[in-house]
């Protein structure tokens, strides 16, 4: 796959950068780059090989699926700009 000057200006639209007109041929030549090594990455045989999460084979430690409030409620509502008990107070938007 080839990258035009034309698909630089597309890109750089989508992304929402501006490209001056000097640096659309120097960067879809960067572009190519980095697809050719894209492409060379899906030439590699990964049949037999587990999808991995990490690096290192390390287990995620658990904790009990419990509800609780956090028990800091106070801290909470400190940022609040008005509070009533344990609730956030806030102005009625629907009349």
């Amino acid at each position: 796959m080839s990258l035009s000057k034309d698909d630089v200006l597309k890109i750089a639209f989508l992304a929402r950068i501006r490209v001056p007109e000097e640096r659309l041929e120097s960067l879809a030549g960067e572009l190519n780059n980095i697809v050719g090594w894209v492409e060379q990455l899906a030439e590699v045989d990964t049949k037999g090989v587990a999808p991995m999460t990490s690096v290192v084979d390390v287990a995620t430690p658990m904790r009990p699926d419990v509800v609780s409030d956090g028990a800091i409620a106070d801290r909470v509502l400190a940022n609040a700009p008005d509070g009533e008990g344990t609730f956030f107070a806030v102005p009625k938007v629907v009349e």
